[in-house]
């Protein structure tokens, strides 16, 4: 087999590794929400990280092997393969629009690489590793916070957490690229903070990368890491590394248009997520008023237990309300007086019960002196 062959073969096995361990790394984040980072408990997180330190070490192998234009395109590969992998292996489908989404991103990217030119083989000098590797910490840093800040929008977190694990990974290839330059004179101890950078951003990609598949699927943030990666990688590699664009200006052009084709793909993958969130929301709604709606009450139903209601308090009358009899007074007739009155003396008084005041008593034969 020829080396080009071997190139091509160990980039395919490289894309599956890296498709395999996204798909773990996805169900752990949806078996496991609180562990945001780094689920360091479980073993199968621990076998994501196998299956991507071993995508990462054939991807080097290849592009020893191979020339960049043909193994960096190969690697964009990965979400094409994790697709039907999860779909096959955990029953994890992808909508029609995901796929558009995916294919896009995917053939934006290879065409992208492909017209990158080699150049000569170069290094960063000091001053340019130190502002390279503090301008990547603060974009990483300003991409997490405005990621925990979007927590509402899982989608648009898991975009943002995803572009910052691709910035890491790519630069992480940067400074490997610059350390691989540098030993090709001699190993020294000057390359040991370069090394270290490595390590810092190879942890902090395989991290970020853990945290952007929470609540967010596998196809948005696993595109999004495919591309900004080698897109970062390029960037730098035209900017400060000397490389160019195939073809002059035409070929120019057809670099940014395959940008603009890989950018729709992620802006399709993500509007389809957001999409889906929305339905499952709404279908979750539905199913908890139902819910709800088959436990209560109508509030037409009749009672099912006895009410007790107060009687209406109804006063007693007595049938016959006793009247105090009245007891007559006994007339008394003035002494020396012969004649008896015309009536009977009825006693009276101011009113009823009060006390006694007797009438006068006239005589009508009474004789009247005149003087």
């Amino acid at each position: 087999m020829s080396a080009l062959a071997l190139s091509v073969l160990l980039s395919l096995v490289s894309a599956v590794a890296y498709a395999g361990g996204a798909i773990v790394q996805e169900q752990v984040a949806a078996s496991s929400p609180g562990a945001q980072y780094a689920p360091l408990r479980r073993l199968d997180w621990w076998a994501a990280v196998a299956l991507n330190g071993l995508g990462g070490l054939l991807h080097v192998v290849a592009l020893a092997l191979g020339p960049l234009s043909l193994v960096q395109p190969l690697g964009a590969l990965t979400i094409v393969f994790a697709l039907p992998m999860a779909a096959l292996f955990v029953g994890r489908k992808a909508g029609a629009t995901a796929w558009r989404g995916a294919l896009m991103a995917t053939v934006g990217l290879a065409g992208l690489l492909s017209l990158v030119g080699a150049s000569d083989t170069q290094s960063l000098d000091t001053a340019q590793r130190i502002v390279t590797a503090g301008v990547t910490g603060g974009v990483i840093v300003a991409l997490m916070i405005a990621g925990r800040a979007a927590h509402r929008h899982p989608a648009v977190r898991s975009i943002l957490l995803a572009t910052a694990s691709g910035i890491a990974f790519g630069m992480s290839s940067v400074f490997t690229k610059t350390v691989a330059v540098d030993w090709a004179g001699g190993v020294s101890v000057a390359d040991l903070p370069s090394l270290a950078v490595i390590g810092v951003l190879a942890t902090a990609g395989m991290l970020l990368s853990q945290a952007s598949y929470r609540g967010a699927g596998l196809a948005a943030p696993l595109a999004t890491l495919t591309v900004v990666n080698p897109v970062v990688a390029a960037v730098v590699g035209i900017t400060m590394f000397g490389e160019t664009f195939r073809y002059g200006t035409t070929g120019t052009v057809l670099a940014l248009s395959c940008g603009v084709v890989a950018a729709g793909g992620l802006i399709l993958l993500t509007t389809e997520r957001i999409a889906r969130e929305a339905s499952e929301g709404a279908e979750a709604a539905v199913e908890a008023v139902a819910g709800a709606g088959a436990v209560a009450e109508p509030p037409d139903a009749p009672p099912t237990g006895k009410i007790l209601l107060p009687a209406p308090a109804v006063a007693r009358v007595p049938e016959t309300v006793p009247v105090p009899a009245e007891q007559p007074y006994e007339v008394r007739e003035p002494a020396g007086c012969d004649n008896p009155p015309l009536a009977p003396q009825l006693s009276y008084g101011p009113f009823y019960g009060g006390p006694f005041v007797p009438p006068p008593a006239l005589d009508r034969h009474r004789v009247r002196i005149r003087s």
